[in-house]
Parts: C-alpha cells; structure tokens; sequence
C-alpha cells in the first residue's frame, strides 16, 4: 500500500469553483442532505422531550404489503446508490475513466487477503468502542434508544438488512472518505484540515441517534481517513464499515429468532 496521490484542480483541467460545485452537488443529493435532516431531528427532539426518552428505527417496513415493501426497500438501495456513482464519474471525468478511479482508490481485487484482514481488524476495533459509547450514552441520557429493525421476520429480511449495510458502507466510504478527501486536498488543504471534515461530516448526519453515535463516528471518520491517507485503499474501510452495520443490524434479529 502506499499513500494517496491526489491530483491539483489545474492538472484536471478545473477550477476551484468547478472543485467546490462539485462537492456541494455531490454531498447535496446525499450525505449532506442527510446531515441537515439529522441535525433538524435532533433539534426537534430536545425541543419536546430529551434524547433519554427517544427511540430510533434504523430499518422500518415501508410498506403493510409485503411484496410493496420488499421492492420499495431495494428501490431505495438502488437509488441511494447513485450519488457515489456520480462521485466516481465526477472524479474519473469520463464514463470509461471510472474504472481507473476505482484502482486509484484501492477499490479492486489486488489484495483480498491484506484488505479484508484489515477491514476484520478495524471491525473489531470498532464495533467494540461503538457499544462502549452507545452504553455510555444511554447511562448519560445523550444517546437514543437504537432499534436496528422494526421488519417482520421472513426469509428476505436477513438480505435485505445486509444489502443496507452494504448500501451505507458503499454511500458513506466513497463520498466522505474517497471523493470529499481528494477534492479538499486538490483544494490545497491539509490532511488534518481534511480529516476533521469527513469525520465532521460522517458525524453530523448520525446525529439523529444522539451525541453518542455521533461522537463515534466523528473518531471513525478520523481513523478511517488517517488509515486511506497511509495506505491508499478504501477497501478495507468498505469491508469494515459493512461488518459493523451487519453485525448490528442483524444480531437483535437472530437473537431474536
């Protein structure tokens, strides 16, 4: 592995301004909008009641008829995969470039046994200091109560939960980690500048779950893009981040069952 080369807008033939629209546009249909919508939900929480007394839903039915719901849910997938599309034919510029992009960003099947290993170690890490600040942050009241599925148990529904992790691993990595770190950096900013912002950014839109969540995310998104810095590969963010959610989403339902 080896540390991220990041081209300068005037290499690409950009300007700054085209750099800044981009990452607005970009974060404008995903994240970023999700931030603002997390931010407001927090708000409204604190304005009727307290974080103590709230309780969140990661995975709800969208639908009462079963087959609406199980195409409603991987419709949704689907779309909420288009943003990183865009991200990915933004930074490549051309259609045939993206999958070039993909090898620069260390999406690719070079190295399965170092990625996933490194992905299964920072899932460890991880998932541990997640449950340790979520218990922390219900004891302290600044934390929700996190129900990671409301679904009803049927044979789609275990698919159905790991295509939405994969989903927000896939959103979450390449957006705040990939693309928002190489535009701030052709932007001349600092590593630890752009750090701060992807964590800040992944941060902010867990906030509907509390200051708990938030704050763990804000210390994965520092890891996570000290680690891209180090080693130029966003796989292993992928692989970890997709545990986590899996793990999460599907252990009350197995325990469950």
């Amino acid at each position: 592995m080896g540390p991220v080369q990041t081209p300068t807008p005037s290499q690409r033939g950009m300007s700054r301004a085209d750099t800044w629209l981009q990452i607005v546009l970009v974060l404008g249909v995903s994240l970023g909008a999700s931030a603002v919508y997390a931010v407001l939900d927090l708000a409204e929480v604190l304005m009727r009641s307290s974080l103590a007394d709230t309780t969140t839903t990661l995975n709800r039915p969208l639908s009462s008829v079963p087959l609406i719901d199980v195409l409603r849910q991987l419709t949704g997938i689907g779309f909420a995969l288009v943003p990183v599309l865009l991200a990915l034919y933004l930074m490549a510029g051309v259609a045939r470039g993206i999958l070039g992009v993909l090898r620069r960003i260390g999406v690719d099947g070079r190295r399965p046994v170092g990625d996933t290993l490194w992905g299964v170690g920072l899932f460890a890490v991880m998932g541990g200091g997640t449950l340790v600040l979520y218990q922390v942050g219900r004891s302290l009241g600044i934390t929700a109560q996190i129900t990671t599925s409301t679904m009803e148990q049927t044979w789609w529904t275990v698919p159905l939960l790991v295509l939405s992790a994969l989903r927000h691993s896939i959103v979450e990595e390449v957006i705040v980690v990939a693309f928002l770190c190489e535009r701030l950096r052709s932007l001349g900013w600092s590593w630890w500048l752009v750090a701060v912002v992807s964590a800040g950014v992944r941060a902010s839109y867990h906030l509907y779950q509390g200051f708990g969540p938030a704050l763990g995310n804000l210390v994965m998104g520092l890891v996570f893009v000290w680690l891209y810095r180090r080693g130029g590969r966003l796989m292993p963010l992928l692989i970890a981040h997709a545990l986590l959610d899996t793990v999460g989403f599907l252990a009350p339902q197995l325990l469950a069952g």
